[in-house]
Protein backbone atom coordinates (compact mmCIF):
# COMPACT_ATOMS: atom_id res chain seq x y z
CA UNK A 1 0.00 0.00 0.00
CA UNK A 2 1.05 3.60 -0.51
CA UNK A 3 0.17 5.93 2.38
CA UNK A 4 1.61 9.36 3.16
CA UNK A 5 4.37 9.01 0.61
CA UNK A 6 5.59 5.59 1.78
CA UNK A 7 5.13 2.01 0.61
CA UNK A 8 3.69 -0.08 3.43
CA UNK A 9 3.12 -3.77 3.96
CA UNK A 10 0.86 -5.60 6.39
CA UNK A 11 1.01 -8.92 8.13
CA UNK A 12 -1.44 -10.37 5.64
CA UNK A 13 -1.38 -10.57 1.86
CA UNK A 14 -3.61 -11.88 -0.90
CA UNK A 15 -2.76 -13.42 -4.24
CA UNK A 16 -3.35 -12.03 -7.72
CA UNK A 17 -3.93 -14.56 -10.48
CA UNK A 18 -3.76 -14.44 -14.27
CA UNK A 19 -7.34 -15.18 -15.45
CA UNK A 20 -6.00 -16.86 -18.61
CA UNK A 21 -3.73 -19.36 -16.88
CA UNK A 22 -4.59 -19.42 -13.20
CA UNK A 23 -0.94 -18.60 -12.46
CA UNK A 24 -0.28 -16.52 -9.32
CA UNK A 25 1.51 -13.39 -10.56
CA UNK A 26 1.81 -11.42 -7.33
CA UNK A 27 1.11 -11.01 -3.63
CA UNK A 28 -0.39 -7.76 -2.41
CA UNK A 29 -0.82 -6.22 1.05
CA UNK A 30 -4.25 -6.99 2.49
CA UNK A 31 -5.41 -3.73 4.02
CA UNK A 32 -8.31 -3.16 6.38
CA UNK A 33 -10.45 -0.38 7.80
CA UNK A 34 -7.60 0.94 9.96
CA UNK A 35 -5.42 1.35 6.90
CA UNK A 36 -8.24 3.28 5.25
CA UNK A 37 -8.39 5.58 8.29
CA UNK A 38 -4.63 6.05 8.19
CA UNK A 39 -4.75 6.93 4.49
CA UNK A 40 -7.62 9.37 4.98
CA UNK A 41 -5.70 11.02 7.83
CA UNK A 42 -2.69 11.46 5.55
CA UNK A 43 -4.90 12.98 2.86
CA UNK A 44 -6.45 15.37 5.38
CA UNK A 45 -3.02 16.53 6.57
CA UNK A 46 -1.82 17.09 2.99
CA UNK A 47 -4.93 18.89 1.75
CA UNK A 48 -4.15 22.41 2.93
CA UNK A 49 -0.73 22.48 1.32
CA UNK A 50 -1.79 20.85 -1.93
CA UNK A 51 -4.98 22.89 -2.39
CA UNK A 52 -3.02 26.13 -2.06
CA UNK A 53 -0.30 25.02 -4.47
CA UNK A 54 -0.54 26.88 -7.76
CA UNK A 55 -2.44 25.31 -10.63
CA UNK A 56 0.78 25.40 -12.64
CA UNK A 57 2.63 23.34 -10.02
CA UNK A 58 -0.18 20.78 -9.87
CA UNK A 59 -0.23 20.60 -13.65
CA UNK A 60 3.50 19.93 -13.73
CA UNK A 61 3.08 16.78 -11.61
CA UNK A 62 0.42 15.51 -13.99
CA UNK A 63 2.52 16.32 -17.06
CA UNK A 64 5.44 14.37 -15.61
CA UNK A 65 3.16 11.45 -14.82
CA UNK A 66 1.88 11.54 -18.41
CA UNK A 67 5.42 11.34 -19.79
CA UNK A 68 6.38 8.49 -17.44
CA UNK A 69 3.26 6.52 -18.35
CA UNK A 70 4.07 6.75 -22.04
CA UNK A 71 7.67 5.68 -21.38
CA UNK A 72 6.35 2.57 -19.62
CA UNK A 73 3.47 1.93 -22.01
CA UNK A 74 4.62 -1.51 -23.11
CA UNK A 75 5.43 -2.75 -19.60
CA UNK A 76 2.14 -1.43 -18.21
CA UNK A 77 0.17 -3.05 -21.01
CA UNK A 78 1.86 -6.41 -20.50
CA UNK A 79 1.15 -6.23 -16.78
CA UNK A 80 -2.49 -5.42 -17.51
CA UNK A 81 -2.82 -8.37 -19.87
CA UNK A 82 -1.37 -10.75 -17.30
CA UNK A 83 -3.50 -9.39 -14.47
CA UNK A 84 -6.79 -8.57 -16.21
CA UNK A 85 -6.65 -10.74 -19.34
CA UNK A 86 -7.38 -8.35 -22.18
CA UNK A 87 -5.43 -8.77 -25.44
CA UNK A 88 -2.17 -6.84 -25.52
CA UNK A 89 -3.29 -4.51 -28.31
CA UNK A 90 -6.32 -3.49 -26.25
CA UNK A 91 -4.12 -3.03 -23.17
CA UNK A 92 -1.80 -0.72 -25.11
CA UNK A 93 -4.82 1.33 -26.18
CA UNK A 94 -5.95 1.57 -22.58
CA UNK A 95 -2.60 2.83 -21.33
CA UNK A 96 -2.73 5.58 -23.95
CA UNK A 97 -6.30 6.43 -22.88
CA UNK A 98 -5.17 6.53 -19.24
CA UNK A 99 -2.29 8.84 -20.08
CA UNK A 100 -4.65 11.13 -21.99
CA UNK A 101 -6.53 11.88 -18.76
CA UNK A 102 -3.29 12.94 -17.08
CA UNK A 103 -2.48 15.34 -19.91
CA UNK A 104 -6.03 16.67 -20.29
CA UNK A 105 -6.49 17.50 -16.61
CA UNK A 106 -2.98 18.96 -16.37
CA UNK A 107 -4.21 21.61 -18.78
CA UNK A 108 -7.67 21.94 -17.21
CA UNK A 109 -6.03 22.69 -13.84
CA UNK A 110 -5.08 26.10 -15.26
CA UNK A 111 -8.60 26.85 -16.51
CA UNK A 112 -10.55 27.05 -13.25
CA UNK A 113 -11.33 30.70 -13.80
CA UNK A 114 -14.17 31.81 -11.53
CA UNK A 115 -16.38 34.74 -12.54
CA UNK A 116 -17.93 38.04 -11.50
CA UNK A 117 -21.68 38.69 -11.52
CA UNK A 118 -23.36 42.11 -11.85
CA UNK A 119 -25.42 43.21 -8.87
CA UNK A 120 -28.60 45.27 -8.77
CA UNK A 121 -26.93 47.39 -6.07
CA UNK A 122 -24.38 49.99 -7.05
CA UNK A 123 -22.37 49.37 -3.88
CA UNK A 124 -22.18 45.59 -4.28
CA UNK A 125 -19.94 43.21 -6.24
CA UNK A 126 -20.37 39.44 -6.61
CA UNK A 127 -17.39 37.17 -7.10
CA UNK A 128 -17.57 33.41 -7.69
CA UNK A 129 -14.62 31.21 -6.83
CA UNK A 130 -14.21 27.49 -7.46
CA UNK A 131 -12.05 25.60 -5.01
CA UNK A 132 -11.12 22.02 -4.15
CA UNK A 133 -13.82 20.09 -2.34
CA UNK A 134 -11.41 18.28 0.02
CA UNK A 135 -10.42 14.67 0.53
CA UNK A 136 -11.71 12.31 -2.16
CA UNK A 137 -12.25 8.57 -1.73
CA UNK A 138 -12.18 6.57 -4.97
CA UNK A 139 -13.04 2.97 -5.82
CA UNK A 140 -12.09 1.66 -9.26
CA UNK A 141 -13.03 -1.50 -11.23
CA UNK A 142 -11.06 -4.38 -12.72
CA UNK A 143 -12.18 -4.14 -16.33
CA UNK A 144 -10.17 -0.97 -17.08
CA UNK A 145 -7.63 -1.13 -14.26
CA UNK A 146 -5.42 1.80 -15.29
CA UNK A 147 -7.59 4.29 -17.17
CA UNK A 148 -10.31 4.28 -14.51
CA UNK A 149 -7.67 5.29 -11.98
CA UNK A 150 -6.33 8.24 -13.94
CA UNK A 151 -9.88 9.33 -14.82
CA UNK A 152 -10.42 9.93 -11.09
CA UNK A 153 -6.96 10.76 -9.76
CA UNK A 154 -6.10 13.29 -12.47
CA UNK A 155 -9.07 15.66 -11.91
CA UNK A 156 -8.72 15.28 -8.15
CA UNK A 157 -5.09 16.40 -8.26
CA UNK A 158 -5.76 19.09 -10.86
CA UNK A 159 -8.46 20.66 -8.69
CA UNK A 160 -6.33 20.65 -5.54
CA UNK A 161 -7.99 17.68 -3.82
CA UNK A 162 -6.14 14.87 -2.11
CA UNK A 163 -7.25 11.29 -2.70
CA UNK A 164 -7.42 7.78 -1.27
CA UNK A 165 -7.89 4.97 -3.79
CA UNK A 166 -9.18 1.46 -3.24
CA UNK A 167 -8.58 -0.49 -6.50
CA UNK A 168 -10.43 -3.65 -7.49
CA UNK A 169 -9.15 -6.67 -5.60
CA UNK A 170 -8.68 -8.51 -8.92
CA UNK A 171 -6.25 -5.92 -10.36
CA UNK A 172 -4.19 -4.23 -7.61
CA UNK A 173 -0.86 -4.65 -9.42
CA UNK A 174 -1.92 -2.19 -12.11
CA UNK A 175 -2.87 0.31 -9.40
CA UNK A 176 0.52 -0.08 -7.72
CA UNK A 177 2.25 0.58 -11.05
CA UNK A 178 0.23 3.78 -11.54
CA UNK A 179 1.06 5.01 -8.04
CA UNK A 180 4.75 4.34 -8.64
CA UNK A 181 4.48 6.72 -11.58
CA UNK A 182 2.64 9.39 -9.58
CA UNK A 183 5.23 9.10 -6.80
CA UNK A 184 8.09 9.55 -9.25
CA UNK A 185 6.26 12.46 -10.88
CA UNK A 186 6.48 14.35 -7.59
CA UNK A 187 3.10 14.00 -5.91
CA UNK A 188 3.75 15.18 -2.33
CA UNK A 189 3.32 12.85 0.63
CA UNK A 190 -0.33 12.36 1.55
CA UNK A 191 -1.72 13.79 -1.69
CA UNK A 192 -2.22 10.35 -3.20
CA UNK A 193 -2.85 7.22 -1.12
CA UNK A 194 -3.48 3.61 -2.11
CA UNK A 195 -5.18 0.96 0.04
CA UNK A 196 -5.29 -2.56 -1.37
CA UNK A 197 -7.57 -5.17 0.19
CA UNK A 198 -9.05 -8.56 -0.55
CA UNK A 199 -12.36 -7.54 1.08
CA UNK A 200 -13.63 -4.17 -0.21
CA UNK A 201 -16.53 -3.85 2.24
CA UNK A 202 -14.68 -2.44 5.30
CA UNK A 203 -12.83 0.05 3.12
CA UNK A 204 -16.05 1.21 1.48
CA UNK A 205 -17.74 1.59 4.85
CA UNK A 206 -14.89 3.75 6.12
CA UNK A 207 -15.03 5.90 3.01
CA UNK A 208 -18.75 6.49 3.64
CA UNK A 209 -18.51 7.00 7.41
CA UNK A 210 -15.39 9.17 7.74
CA UNK A 211 -16.40 12.78 8.19
CA UNK A 212 -13.28 14.12 6.47
CA UNK A 213 -14.09 12.39 3.18
CA UNK A 214 -15.95 15.06 1.22
CA UNK A 215 -16.48 13.20 -2.05
CA UNK A 216 -16.88 9.54 -2.98
CA UNK A 217 -16.33 8.45 -6.58
CA UNK A 218 -17.05 4.91 -7.72
CA UNK A 219 -17.03 2.93 -10.95
CA UNK A 220 -18.62 -0.51 -10.83
CA UNK A 221 -21.94 -2.29 -10.57
CA UNK A 222 -25.22 -0.50 -9.98
CA UNK A 223 -25.96 -2.62 -6.90
CA UNK A 224 -22.72 -1.65 -5.16
CA UNK A 225 -23.06 1.96 -6.27
CA UNK A 226 -26.50 2.15 -4.66
CA UNK A 227 -25.11 0.81 -1.37
CA UNK A 228 -22.25 3.33 -1.38
CA UNK A 229 -24.56 6.21 -2.26
CA UNK A 230 -26.85 5.28 0.64
CA UNK A 231 -23.87 5.19 2.99
CA UNK A 232 -22.58 8.54 1.79
CA UNK A 233 -26.02 10.16 2.06
CA UNK A 234 -25.91 10.21 5.86
CA UNK A 235 -23.24 12.95 5.70
CA UNK A 236 -24.47 14.43 2.42
CA UNK A 237 -21.14 13.65 0.76
CA UNK A 238 -20.85 14.49 -2.87
CA UNK A 239 -20.92 11.30 -4.93
CA UNK A 240 -20.19 10.50 -8.54
CA UNK A 241 -21.10 7.07 -9.84
CA UNK A 242 -20.31 5.40 -13.16
CA UNK A 243 -22.38 2.23 -12.98
CA UNK A 244 -23.80 -0.54 -15.14
CA UNK A 245 -25.16 -0.31 -18.64
CA UNK A 246 -27.44 -2.11 -21.08
CA UNK A 247 -26.59 -0.37 -24.32
CA UNK A 248 -28.84 -0.61 -27.37
CA UNK A 249 -27.20 -0.70 -30.81
CA UNK A 250 -29.77 0.35 -33.43
CA UNK A 251 -29.25 -0.36 -37.13
CA UNK A 252 -31.80 1.21 -39.49
CA UNK A 253 -32.40 -0.25 -42.93
CA UNK A 254 -30.80 2.69 -44.75
CA UNK A 255 -27.44 1.82 -43.15
CA UNK A 256 -24.91 -0.41 -44.87
CA UNK A 257 -25.50 -3.72 -43.04
CA UNK A 258 -21.96 -4.95 -43.63
CA UNK A 259 -20.39 -1.77 -42.29
CA UNK A 260 -22.79 -1.72 -39.33
CA UNK A 261 -22.12 -5.38 -38.49
CA UNK A 262 -18.38 -4.75 -38.48
CA UNK A 263 -18.82 -1.80 -36.13
CA UNK A 264 -21.21 -3.68 -33.85
CA UNK A 265 -18.88 -6.68 -33.59
CA UNK A 266 -15.90 -4.49 -32.71
CA UNK A 267 -17.62 -2.65 -29.86
CA UNK A 268 -19.58 -5.69 -28.66
CA UNK A 269 -16.45 -7.77 -28.14
CA UNK A 270 -14.32 -4.89 -26.87
CA UNK A 271 -12.46 -6.10 -23.79
CA UNK A 272 -14.14 -9.52 -24.29
CA UNK A 273 -17.49 -7.77 -23.82
CA UNK A 274 -16.46 -6.65 -20.33
CA UNK A 275 -17.13 -2.96 -20.90
CA UNK A 276 -19.94 -0.88 -19.48
CA UNK A 277 -20.58 0.70 -22.89
CA UNK A 278 -20.69 -2.68 -24.66
CA UNK A 279 -23.94 -3.20 -26.61
CA UNK A 280 -26.26 -5.62 -24.86
CA UNK A 281 -29.17 -5.43 -27.31
CA UNK A 282 -28.52 -5.12 -31.05
CA UNK A 283 -31.69 -3.95 -32.80
CA UNK A 284 -31.68 -4.50 -36.59
CA UNK A 285 -34.47 -3.44 -38.95
CA UNK A 286 -35.94 -6.49 -40.69
CA UNK A 287 -35.10 -5.40 -44.22
CA UNK A 288 -31.36 -5.86 -43.64
CA UNK A 289 -31.48 -8.44 -40.85
CA UNK A 290 -30.20 -11.43 -42.84
CA UNK A 291 -27.25 -9.57 -44.34
CA UNK A 292 -26.33 -8.10 -40.97
CA UNK A 293 -26.47 -11.47 -39.17
CA UNK A 294 -24.42 -13.19 -41.88
CA UNK A 295 -21.64 -10.59 -41.72
CA UNK A 296 -21.65 -10.54 -37.93
CA UNK A 297 -21.51 -14.34 -37.72
CA UNK A 298 -18.62 -14.50 -40.20
CA UNK A 299 -16.64 -12.04 -38.11
CA UNK A 300 -17.34 -13.89 -34.86
CA UNK A 301 -16.20 -17.16 -36.44
CA UNK A 302 -12.78 -15.61 -37.18
CA UNK A 303 -12.16 -14.34 -33.65
CA UNK A 304 -9.24 -15.99 -31.88
CA UNK A 305 -9.73 -16.80 -28.21
CA UNK A 306 -6.72 -17.16 -25.93
CA UNK A 307 -4.09 -15.64 -23.70
CA UNK A 308 -3.92 -11.91 -24.36
CA UNK A 309 -0.13 -12.10 -24.79
CA UNK A 310 -0.44 -14.55 -27.69
CA UNK A 311 -0.16 -13.15 -31.21
CA UNK A 312 -3.51 -12.56 -32.89
CA UNK A 313 -5.70 -13.00 -29.80
CA UNK A 314 -8.86 -10.90 -29.99
CA UNK A 315 -10.89 -12.48 -27.18
CA UNK A 316 -9.27 -12.96 -23.79
CA UNK A 317 -10.53 -14.65 -20.63
CA UNK A 318 -13.36 -13.46 -18.44
CA UNK A 319 -12.33 -12.13 -15.05
CA UNK A 320 -13.53 -15.12 -12.99
CA UNK A 321 -15.64 -18.25 -12.92
CA UNK A 322 -18.72 -16.38 -11.70
CA UNK A 323 -18.70 -14.38 -14.94
CA UNK A 324 -18.59 -17.59 -16.97
CA UNK A 325 -21.57 -19.01 -15.07
CA UNK A 326 -23.62 -15.84 -15.55
CA UNK A 327 -23.07 -15.83 -19.31
CA UNK A 328 -23.77 -19.56 -19.61
CA UNK A 329 -27.07 -19.05 -17.79
CA UNK A 330 -28.09 -16.21 -20.13
CA UNK A 331 -27.27 -18.19 -23.27
CA UNK A 332 -29.04 -21.34 -22.07
CA UNK A 333 -32.10 -19.31 -21.12
CA UNK A 334 -32.23 -17.54 -24.49
CA UNK A 335 -31.87 -20.74 -26.53
CA UNK A 336 -34.53 -22.49 -24.43
CA UNK A 337 -36.93 -19.65 -25.23
CA UNK A 338 -36.40 -19.65 -28.99
CA UNK A 339 -33.21 -17.70 -29.69
CA UNK A 340 -31.12 -18.95 -32.62
CA UNK A 341 -27.50 -19.79 -31.76
CA UNK A 342 -25.17 -18.95 -34.67
CA UNK A 343 -21.74 -19.08 -32.99
CA UNK A 344 -20.25 -20.21 -29.72
CA UNK A 345 -22.52 -20.68 -26.75
CA UNK A 346 -20.17 -22.71 -24.60
CA UNK A 347 -17.37 -22.38 -22.11
CA UNK A 348 -13.93 -23.28 -23.48
CA UNK A 349 -12.22 -25.58 -21.00
CA UNK A 350 -9.96 -27.96 -22.91
CA UNK A 351 -6.23 -27.79 -23.61
CA UNK A 352 -4.79 -24.30 -23.30
CA UNK A 353 -8.15 -23.09 -21.96
CA UNK A 354 -8.35 -25.52 -19.05
CA UNK A 355 -6.88 -23.26 -16.37
CA UNK A 356 -8.59 -20.03 -17.47
CA UNK A 357 -12.04 -18.47 -17.60
CA UNK A 358 -12.80 -18.61 -21.32
CA UNK A 359 -16.13 -18.44 -23.13
CA UNK A 360 -16.51 -18.78 -26.89
CA UNK A 361 -17.61 -15.58 -28.68
CA UNK A 362 -21.33 -16.08 -29.15
CA UNK A 363 -24.00 -14.75 -31.49
CA UNK A 364 -27.73 -15.10 -30.80
CA UNK A 365 -30.54 -13.89 -33.03
CA UNK A 366 -34.32 -13.87 -32.62
CA UNK A 367 -33.85 -12.57 -29.07
CA UNK A 368 -36.96 -11.20 -27.35
CA UNK A 369 -38.00 -9.44 -24.15
CA UNK A 370 -38.83 -12.67 -22.31
CA UNK A 371 -35.16 -13.66 -22.15
CA UNK A 372 -32.74 -12.82 -19.35
CA UNK A 373 -30.23 -11.32 -21.75
CA UNK A 374 -32.82 -8.74 -22.82
CA UNK A 375 -32.80 -7.27 -19.29
CA UNK A 376 -29.57 -8.26 -17.57
CA UNK A 377 -26.21 -6.74 -18.31
CA UNK A 378 -24.13 -9.51 -19.90
CA UNK A 379 -20.54 -8.27 -19.43
CA UNK A 380 -19.13 -10.93 -21.70
CA UNK A 381 -18.68 -12.03 -25.33
CA UNK A 382 -22.33 -12.68 -26.21
CA UNK A 383 -24.14 -10.64 -28.87
CA UNK A 384 -27.95 -10.60 -28.89
CA UNK A 385 -29.74 -9.50 -32.07
CA UNK A 386 -33.36 -8.34 -31.95
CA UNK A 387 -35.41 -7.52 -35.09
CA UNK A 388 -37.58 -4.39 -35.31
CA UNK A 389 -39.96 -2.85 -37.84
CA UNK A 390 -40.10 0.95 -37.43
CA UNK A 391 -38.55 3.98 -35.73
CA UNK A 392 -41.11 4.47 -32.94
CA UNK A 393 -40.99 0.79 -31.99
CA UNK A 394 -37.21 0.62 -31.69
CA UNK A 395 -36.88 3.84 -29.69
CA UNK A 396 -39.44 2.50 -27.23
CA UNK A 397 -37.61 -0.83 -26.97
CA UNK A 398 -34.22 0.83 -26.61
CA UNK A 399 -35.43 3.04 -23.78
CA UNK A 400 -37.11 0.10 -22.01
CA UNK A 401 -34.36 -0.33 -19.40
CA UNK A 402 -33.42 0.97 -15.97
CA UNK A 403 -29.96 1.78 -17.32
CA UNK A 404 -28.91 4.76 -19.42
CA UNK A 405 -25.19 4.82 -20.11
CA UNK A 406 -24.45 4.32 -23.82
CA UNK A 407 -26.38 3.79 -27.05
CA UNK A 408 -25.45 3.48 -30.72
CA UNK A 409 -27.31 4.37 -33.92
CA UNK A 410 -26.40 3.49 -37.50
CA UNK A 411 -28.27 5.43 -40.18
CA UNK A 412 -27.50 7.62 -43.19
CA UNK A 413 -30.58 9.79 -42.59
CA UNK A 414 -29.54 12.99 -40.82
CA UNK A 415 -33.04 13.78 -39.59
CA UNK A 416 -33.47 10.27 -38.15
CA UNK A 417 -30.04 10.46 -36.52
CA UNK A 418 -30.86 13.76 -34.82
CA UNK A 419 -34.28 12.58 -33.67
CA UNK A 420 -32.78 9.39 -32.23
CA UNK A 421 -30.02 11.33 -30.49
CA UNK A 422 -32.63 13.47 -28.77
CA UNK A 423 -35.09 10.65 -28.01
CA UNK A 424 -32.73 8.04 -26.53
CA UNK A 425 -32.41 8.25 -22.74
CA UNK A 426 -28.68 7.58 -22.54
CA UNK A 427 -25.74 9.74 -21.53
CA UNK A 428 -23.45 8.76 -24.42
CA UNK A 429 -24.70 8.14 -27.94
CA UNK A 430 -22.57 7.13 -30.90
CA UNK A 431 -24.06 8.02 -34.28
CA UNK A 432 -22.29 5.80 -36.82
CA UNK A 433 -19.50 5.85 -34.24
CA UNK A 434 -18.43 2.97 -31.99
CA UNK A 435 -15.96 4.98 -29.93
CA UNK A 436 -17.78 8.09 -28.64
CA UNK A 437 -15.31 8.56 -25.76
CA UNK A 438 -12.29 10.75 -25.08
CA UNK A 439 -10.57 12.44 -22.15
CA UNK A 440 -11.97 15.68 -23.57
CA UNK A 441 -15.57 14.41 -23.66
CA UNK A 442 -17.99 13.96 -20.74
CA UNK A 443 -18.55 10.31 -19.80
CA UNK A 444 -21.46 9.14 -17.68
CA UNK A 445 -25.01 7.88 -17.66
CA UNK A 446 -28.61 8.54 -16.76
CA UNK A 447 -31.02 6.66 -14.52
CA UNK A 448 -29.37 3.66 -12.79
CA UNK A 449 -26.20 4.03 -14.83
CA UNK A 450 -24.87 6.70 -12.52
CA UNK A 451 -24.50 10.25 -11.30
CA UNK A 452 -22.19 12.94 -12.62
CA UNK A 453 -19.70 12.94 -15.48
CA UNK A 454 -16.03 12.07 -15.83
CA UNK A 455 -13.62 13.54 -18.35
CA UNK A 456 -14.02 16.96 -20.01
CA UNK A 457 -14.54 20.14 -18.01
CA UNK A 458 -17.51 18.48 -16.29
CA UNK A 459 -15.09 15.94 -14.83
CA UNK A 460 -13.13 18.67 -13.09
CA UNK A 461 -16.24 20.48 -11.88
CA UNK A 462 -17.21 17.39 -9.86
CA UNK A 463 -14.17 17.99 -7.63
CA UNK A 464 -14.83 21.69 -7.01
CA UNK A 465 -17.03 23.67 -4.63
CA UNK A 466 -18.65 26.90 -5.74
CA UNK A 467 -18.08 29.80 -3.34
CA UNK A 468 -19.84 33.16 -3.69
CA UNK A 469 -18.44 36.37 -2.28
CA UNK A 470 -20.71 39.42 -1.91
CA UNK A 471 -18.63 42.59 -1.46
CA UNK A 472 -20.15 45.84 -0.23
CA UNK A 473 -17.94 48.78 -1.33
Amino acid sequence: MYINGEWLTTGGTFSVANPATGEIIGEVADGDQNHAKLAIGAAVAAFKGWSTTTAYARAEVLHKAYALMLERKQALAELMTREQGKPLKAALNEVQYAADFLRWFAEEAKRVYGETIPSARADQRFMVRYQAIGVVAAITPWNYPISMITRKVAPALASGCTIVLKPAEATPLCAIAVFEILHEAGAPAGVINLVTARDPVPIGKEFCAHSEVKKLTFTGSTAVGQQLAQGAAAQLKRVSMELGGHAPFIVFDDADPVHAAKGASLVKFLNTGQACISPNRIFVQRGILDSFVTTFSDRVAKMKVGNGLAEGTSIGPLINQAAVKKISRQVEDAVSKGAVLHNGGTRLADGDYSAGHFFAPTLLSNVNEDMLIYREETFGPVAAIIPFDDYDQVIEMANDTHYGLAAYVYTQNLSRAMRAFEALNFGIIGINDINPTSAAAPFGGMNQSGLGREGAREGLADYLETKLGGFSI
